[in-house]
């Protein structure tokens, strides 16, 4: 089943590159983790969890150490979109560009379109692996962890982990 897993992801891959961008300028950077990789960020994302007490860590790194593969999408270094449209919290884009970079579970703040760009990008992929009757679930802490401990370098990424058993890992989960 592992690798009728890894094939969705490379599926998954296609439908979030050819998802559309604004501007047609193209941000998303995508990442299939699998084997060891997926091993080390489950562990850290439940080791994060503990350290912090934050359950949902916990909860979401023992689905990732129950998950074959995990699909990682996210952007770096996404230019603005020059429309000055304060989406992102600032007057203009001019003023986004100049602001600080901030570090926390992403380095921000981006343009909006770009934030926008990467749902698109998502929810692309999550559609094709349910064509594929293939179980995931978008989660923001394993794109937190995967930069914390070094396996993507990108300024926000969000992880999906895939998995295909009698019933949803990911769903009616206790925790």
């Amino acid at each position: 089943m592992e690798e009728v897993l890894k094939q969705v992801a490379n599926f998954m891959a296609v439908s979030a590159r050819t998802a559309p961008k604004s501007g047609g300028k193209d941000f998303i950077n995508i990442q299939i983790v699998k084997g060891e990789e997926v091993k080390r960020l489950g562990e850290a994302m439940v080791d994060c969890g503990e350290k912090q007490g934050i359950k949902g860590f916990i909860r979401d790194g023992k689905n990732v150490l129950d998950s074959p593969v995990v699909l990682l999408i996210g952007i770096k270094d996404a230019a603005v979109m020059n429309l000055n449209c304060s989406g992102c919290g600032y007057s203009s884009c001019s003023e986004l560009q100049a602001a600080e970079k901030r570090e926390a579970d992403f380095k921000g703040p981006q343009c909006a379109f770009r934030l926008l760009d990467l749902g698109i990008a998502l929810g692309s992929a999550v559609k094709t692996a349910s064509l594929f009757n293939v179980d995931n679930r978008i989660m923001y802490r394993i794109g937190a962890v995967a930069r914390k401990i070094g396996i993507s370098q990108d300024d926000v990424v969000i992880g999906i982990p895939l998995s295909a058993e009698g019933k949803s890992i990911y769903f009616d989960r206790k925790e």
